[in-house]
């Protein structure tokens, strides 16, 4: 499993960079014309993020396990597709009912670093 959140957190940072020099250059009279800009860059910030905790994640989990360490990194995941994901479809589209998935996204954040801690108090 640790393979897999090293590997997913490296391309989904990877995606970040991506977007966000997309959203800076191609995107920015657009989103700055729906003052939308902001919330894509939010979006941009806690993939990138959560891609760095992945990679963490997937690194702690080579010398230590514990079944919580997979709740994390799916959480993770999880975070990455529904908070930011919505966020990006929001700012490209205004389409403001996927607004309603975001806090879902922001519930597995929460849920993957409770889950972070709680594997990190048993394993380590």
């Amino acid at each position: 499993m640790h393979k897999l959140f090293i590997i997913t957190g490296s391309l989904l940072g990877m995606l970040s960079v991506m977007i966000g020099a997309f959203g800076a250059h191609a995107l920015k009279t657009t989103l700055e014309a729906t003052n939308r800009l902001e919330t894509f860059e939010t979006a941009v910030k806690y993939q990138f993020y959560h891609s760095l905790a992945l990679i963490l994640l997937g690194l702690l989990m080579v010398q230590f396990q514990h079944k919580a360490f997979n709740i994390a990194g799916y959480g993770f995941m999880a975070g990455i597709l529904l908070f930011s994901g919505s966020l990006y479809v929001l700012s490209l589209t205004g389409i403001t009912k996927l607004g309603a998935i975001t806090p879902l996204g922001g519930l597995a954040f929460i849920i993957g670093w409770a889950a972070f801690a709680w594997g990190a108090s048993k394993a380590l």
